[in-house]
């Protein structure tokens, strides 16, 4: 029974980095760079709804009502006034663009915040502690059925919308060619915007959560960066299902780690992220990226 536990536990899990992957695959899919200020940027979020909670004294889920939109406009803004210049200037130039731009972040979070660590576990109320017995010593935790739910429900709503809609149609089209599909009348430019902002608000959902189920701090950026990187290779690049495969994987295989030995909880996560890109994948991932 403690091994179905930890998978169980390590399906949740996986829920949250295919949450945090999320828009780290649509911006790979769309603009094929790598935003490494991801996580910063999703901790950013989480200080904004930690300080309506903090300040006005709301309830996190009432929080990111605010929350989102602010982040949405962030990350459009970020594209248009940030990032639009760096892809003009190759491969590397955004590469490098968003590593300052997570130092940017961090060190301005912790001047304004301080080191302290922080959670929302107790303000978001009995949903981060309550569990349903399904048999014998399985339980499972409401938060994390929540969890997971919204992870199906962003990735394959993102899905739908590429498939089945106009705006879909022309991200998918910007992303392929951005010169052939500018000569039918499709900007990159807002493409990318409305890219970016999307996946600036899907990691900040991602990291509420995280403040829910955890604790967080100005500096718990790069680790979910890493996480949700790892999801992505593998379950594959711009592939959005993919994204929920690999952050599942990546889950199931910390907690198994953890249930060995404690010590070996992310180490086995990390095992598991460098076989599969030694293997085939993973050298058809590097030819891919190449430009």
């Amino acid at each position: 029974m403690t091994w179905v536990n930890a998978v169980v536990q390590g399906v949740f899990l996986g829920g949250l980095y295919a949450l945090f992957a999320c828009g780290l695959s649509l911006m790979f899919g769309v603009m094929r760079i790598i935003n490494l200020a991801h996580g910063d940027l999703a901790i950013l979020g989480t200080f904004l709804v930690w300080a309506l909670v903090d300040r006005l004294g709301l309830s996190p889920w009432v929080a990111l009502v605010p929350a989102l939109p602010v982040m949405l406009g962030m990350g459009y803004l970020l594209q248009r006034t940030v990032l639009a210049r760096s892809l003009r200037g190759g491969p590397l130039i955004p590469l490098l663009t968003t590593f300052g731009l997570a130092i940017v972040i961090q060190n301005a979070l912790l001047r304004a915040f301080s080191p302290d660590v922080h959670s929302l576990g107790a303000p978001a109320g009995w949903i981060s502690t309550a569990s349903l017995r399904v048999a014998g010593q399985l339980s499972v935790p409401v938060f994390g059925l929540l969890v997971l739910a919204a992870a199906v429900l962003v990735l394959g709503g993102l899905h739908l919308v590429l498939r089945r809609t106009g705006f879909g149609r022309e991200m998918r089209a910007t992303a392929q060619d951005p010169g052939t599909a500018a000569l039918v009348g499709i900007p990159a430019s807002s493409v990318y915007a409305r890219a970016t902002a999307i996946a600036v608000a899907t990691a900040t959902l991602a990291g509420v959560f995280l403040a829910i189920r955890s604790t967080f701090d100005p500096l718990a950026g790069p680790a979910q960066l890493i996480f949700a990187f790892e999801a992505v290779v593998i379950g594959g690049l711009g592939s959005l299902w993919g994204t929920l495969i690999g952050g599942v994987v990546l889950g199931v295989a910390q907690t198994v780690g953890g249930t060995i030995d404690p010590q070996y909880s992310i180490l086995a996560g990390h095992l598991v992220f460098l076989v599969i890109l030694a293997g085939p994948r993973g050298r058809s991932i590097v030819t891919r990226s190449a430009p």
